[in-house]
């Protein structure tokens, strides 16, 4: 398999649902550093830790878990820049699940530090 070709860079995660996030990636591929830039949650931004494999060469199954207890995984595919992501959190009602499928640009010039 290759590096973590995500590592060390920007993408614009463009959601099925309308949210955009700015999504940047520590150098060594282990930290990620998000901004919500459109959508309910818009200037919501967050450093998490995060658990990386690569399933295939450019295709990476990413998990993390957030502050809010919401937990994230995203297959990403850097050859189609596709994203399928699967991500969970607590209402009122219970914990939803919810499925979604976006799309990745490389954003460049845009890399604001990821902090540990």
């Amino acid at each position: 398999m290759s590096d973590l070709t995500y590592a060390g860079r920007t993408f614009r995660f463009r959601v099925d649902n309308g949210v955009v996030f700015h999504n940047t990636y520590a150098p060594d591929g282990t930290r990620l550093h998000y901004e919500t830039v459109a959508g309910p949650d818009k200037g919501a931004a967050e450093d998490v830790e995060l658990h990386a494999a690569e399933v295939g060469p450019g295709i990476f199954l990413l998990g993390w878990l957030e502050a809010s207890g919401m937990t994230i995984t995203h297959a990403m595919n850097l050859n189609t820049r596709t994203v399928h992501a699967f991500w969970t959190y607590d209402t009122p009602d219970g914990r939803v699940a919810e499925l979604h499928t976006g799309t990745l640009e490389e954003i460049q010039g845009h890399a604001p530090a990821v902090t540990g």
